[in-house]
């Protein structure tokens, strides 16, 4: 997994091996399947790269099909399905070992004026304000009797995460219509180039992080809980607004449903002026096992 912003764009820039396919690379990982996060943003990336530059990704919607080989490339088939004058689709197929893991639509659309309102921000402490979960292991980090017992933030080295709260706890305000939420202030931990590709993308990358804990949280589990199986099945993003995913954002998330082993998450994504930029959805498997 990339240990920094250098590391994550270097993760995102494919390498054009044919007309409409690239093969993106891996890093060393001590994960037991490719996050879904990187083939996600990866994808994006090549189908992105296949369209002209005057359009700009507004969606993109997504199914995991298998589980992917952290210690193999992923090559990436794009299809153009339309080139119109608004509009342009492209659907990417990524596979490994010559096999499908991962299905991707991506459409794109020509700036515009148009109609323009959102929801309000809620109201949360600012970054500064949350938690950060992994100052405990940076602290251990500095003690060479402790060190690498706890190897979460060396993964994830790329991403800043700051935790708000859920509905696990009393960090969140009540609130008896959403049994399942959470919040997370996040950002990509170094600079990125102002390139919208690359922010978008680098994204994507972490829109696969946490989202999965509002599903969780009404029953008072965690990612990693003994006997609990989960993983993505499908993810779904719509732009909204430009942004960067190096400067702070609140990624608000919402599980409306869990029930038949899978749990549906919709997360909206501010920067710090209130303004809501992106707005993702995901399915999971939740499973709890004996």
């Amino acid at each position: 997994m990339p240990k920094d912003a250098d590391e994550l764009i270097a993760l995102l820039d494919l390498e054009a091996i044919d007309d409409d396919l690239f093969r993106g690379r891996q890093l060393p990982s001590a994960l037991p399947r490719v996050f879904g996060g990187q083939v996600a943003a990866q994808a994006l990336v090549a189908g992105a790269r296949t369209v002209d530059p005057a359009y700009v990704v507004h969606s993109l919607h997504s199914y995991f099909l298998q589980p992917g080989d952290p210690g193999a490339p992923i090559i990436f088939d794009v299809e153009n399905l339309r080139d119109g004058r608004t509009f342009a689709t492209r659907r990417v197929l990524g596979r490994q070992h010559g096999r499908p893991i991962y299905a991707q639509t991506l459409e794109f659309m020509r700036p515009e004026d148009g109609l323009d309102h959102q929801d309000p921000m809620p109201q949360v402490p600012g970054p500064d304000d949350s938690i950060d979960p992994w100052a405990g292991h940076r602290e251990r980090q500095r003690d060479p009797a402790q060190r690498d017992v706890d190897v979460s933030e060396d993964e994830w080295g790329a991403v800043e995460l700051r935790y708000v709260g859920s509905s696990a706890d009393d960090l969140l305000p009540p609130d008896d219509r959403h049994p399942g939420r959470q919040a997370f202030w996040l950002r990509v931990s170094g600079p990125l180039p102002d390139d919208p590709l690359t922010q978008v993308a680098a994204f994507t990358y972490l829109s696969d992080m946490t989202i999965m804990g509002a599903a969780l949280a009404p029953h008072g589990l965690r990612m990693g809980a003994p006997g609990l199986q989960a993983a993505s099945l499908d993810h779904t993003i719509w732009f909204h607004r430009p942004f960067r995913a190096d400067q702070w954002w609140l990624y608000h998330q919402v599980s409306p449903s869990a029930s038949g082993g899978r749990g549906l998450i919709h997360g909206r994504v501010f920067t710090p002026d209130g303004t809501l930029v992106a707005s993702v959805a995901q399915e999971a498997l939740l499973r709890q096992r004996s």
